[in-house]
């Protein structure tokens, strides 16, 4: 129940705006043909981005137990890649967002879920969405 409380009064009180960010980059990155790749990865974590809690991002490679594509040296290329052309702007709006939530006590939890996605948005290549209990189950 508290999680659906905080997502509510995440996607109301900014979520809504991160969210959109992230799915217009990967609009602009289907767009290019190239970029479809980092497009699904957008449309994944701006998912991610509008309901946060109770989710978080893990390596596939720790997920799975073996490597893929996106876990080796093109996932690595392609982070930095995607770094330089859209990564750091969405850090940016990420850490902007979370100095905002953090003005007041009960913005504390949702500038450390900014701070999470600012994290991710520096390499999602390689990342993949699950629920807080299949993490849990990981560990």
């Amino acid at each position: 129940m508290l999680r659906l409380l905080g997502n509510i009064l995440w996607f109301v009180l900014g979520g809504l705006v991160m969210g959109l960010a992230w799915w217009i980059v990967g609009i602009l990155a289907l767009i290019t043909i190239i970029g479809i790749p980092w497009a699904k990865a957008c449309f994944v974590i701006g998912s991610f981005a509008f309901f946060p809690f109770g989710k978080v991002a893990v390596n596939r490679r720790e997920l799975y137990g073996q490597s893929d594509i996106g876990t080796g040296a093109f996932g690595l290329i392609g982070n930095i890649i995607w770094f330089i052309f859209a990564g750091i702007w969405l850090a940016i709006g990420h850490l902007a967002s979370a100095l905002v939530c953090f003005i007041t006590i009960i913005g504390i939890p949702f500038g450390l879920q900014h701070l999470k996605l600012a994290l991710i948005a520096l390499a999602p290549i390689g990342q993949t969405i699950v629920s807080a209990d299949q993490r849990r189950w990981m560990l």
